[in-house]
């Protein structure tokens, strides 16, 4: 009962700040958005129809036919979040700020719609919408959720531009890219982590110093060369993205002519990282 609480706070603030960046930021400087916040503003833009009304019935309609792709306790945050997403559209319809520097008012609006979608994803909900798609991007292509929604929400931003304009368009593109790294940033955390796989002809005294100054474990891998089928020991490292000089620095003076390859992390549970019972 605790963490539901916890997690209700949390995409109740969330579905504030995202109705915060529509409505203070993006319908006062006749923006365009993405998904289907970008849909019920054209909808706003043309016919006058209230947002928070027409963003409860399209997010509902497309949870009907995409529920299946969530779980149950995301069905539920998600259903919790459209909600209160709508309500907050409703309650802050007549707030504003005063600036008339159109760029800025892109940019933060990007930031509040980033901070809160990525806090309504990161406790396991959606705002429904285009965040469906993302999932099934995300489930069958390997796409992380941030970039599926810039493509989708793109696909939207782009066909309103007969109603708002090139310019306004082109200040879409970068509130919404905005967004996403910033939503990328509440989602991934402030510590990403690099794999490193180290291809080396003395693989025990680079695996020894790794462990011995570093306090990191080496996990050794058998392999060969596909032409020489010469027998290799590879090994594969996970350090944060700090370390890396560090490792390079030690990998150097063993051996200049080792192969490092780097790759980013996005999550890592276990031993000397985050406990997996706590994930």
């Amino acid at each position: 009962m605790k963490k539901f609480i916890t997690d209700f706070l949390m995409i109740a603030v969330g579905a504030l700040l995202f109705a915060l960046a529509v409505n203070v930021f993006v319908i006062p400087n006749d923006l365009g958005e993405g998904g289907v916040t970008g849909l019920t503003i054209i909808a706003y833009y043309l016919f006058g129809w209230s947002p928070s009304i027409m963003s409860f019935l399209l997010n509902a309609a497309l949870l009907v036919v995409g529920y299946k792709f969530l779980s149950r306790q995301t069905t539920i945050y998600t259903i919790i979040a459209v909600s209160l997403n709508s309500l907050f559209l409703h309650l802050t319809e007549s707030w504003s700020i005063s600036s008339n520097e159109i760029i800025v008012n892109a940019i933060f609006g990007g930031v509040f719609a980033g901070i809160g979608i990525g806090l309504i994803i990161r406790v396991g909900g959606t705002t429904a919408g285009s965040t469906i798609l993302a999932r099934m991007t995300n489930k069958y292509l390997g796409w992380s959720i941030s970039y599926g929604l810039l493509f989708f929400d793109l696909i939207v931003a782009f066909s309103s531009y007969f109603i708002i304009g090139a310019e306004a368009l082109m200040l879409t593109v970068i509130m919404l890219y905005v967004g996403t790294k910033v939503m990328e940033f509440v989602i991934e955390g402030v510590n990403p982590k690099k794999a490193v796989t180290i291809i080396s002809k003395k693989p025990e005294e680079i695996a020894s110093h790794v462990n011995g100054y570093m306090n990191r474990g080496v996990t050794v891998l058998s392999g060969h060369g596909y032409y020489t089928k010469e027998q290799k020991e590879i090994l594969y490292i996970v350090i944060s993205k700090q370390e890396v000089v560090k490792l390079k620095k030690i990998v150097k003076e063993i051996d200049t002519d080792a192969f490092i390859a780097i790759h980013d992390v996005r999550d890592v549970f276990g031993h000397g990282f985050i406990e997996l019972s706590k994930a």
